[in-house]
């Protein structure tokens, strides 16, 4: 009888990303780069801010950028200075929004997969919790200073 060698299962495929998305993560890189050099990041290597995740807060650029990634706000608490825009970028396979609760009035709409939608913080420092209306369980808190 013949013994053949075990059989290995096939490799899996290389995963590709949707235009969007690659599009949506260079601007993050690029907005990470940005800040960098803002805070100093003469080219003595890599800053902070330079090596951490795509999601950047630059109160002082007056922009942020918040990720929605595996059904979770990346960062949770972002910080902006007042009337910042904030850009929120989609990285999930579903539809997501951002949306301020209580007396705050901020809100993305419904983000498609992919895709990003901007909005305006409020003009006056404080905290304002928000979440994803079609995912409740979805929450941030968005800090105004």
């Amino acid at each position: 009888m013949h013994q053949s060698a075990p059989r290995r299962p096939p490799a899996a495929p290389l995963r590709r990303l949707p235009p969007r998305s690659v599009a949506a993560l260079l601007a993050a890189l690029w907005l990470a780069q940005l800040t960098a050099c803002a805070n100093g990041g003469g080219g003595e290597g890599p800053s902070p801010s330079a090596t951490s995740a795509p999601a950047v807060s630059s109160p002082a650029a007056g922009r942020t950028v918040v990720v929605i990634r595996d059904f979770a706000f990346v960062p949770a608490e972002p910080e902006v200075a007042p009337g910042a825009e904030v850009t929120v970028v989609n990285e999930d396979s579903v539809a997501h929004t951002l949306t301020a609760t209580g007396s705050a009035s901020f809100d993305t709409g419904d983000i498609a997969a992919g895709a990003t939608a901007t909005f305006t913080a409020p003009d006056k420092a404080g905290r304002y919790p928000y979440l994803c209306t079609i995912h409740p369980s979805m929450k941030g808190t968005l800090v105004v200073r």
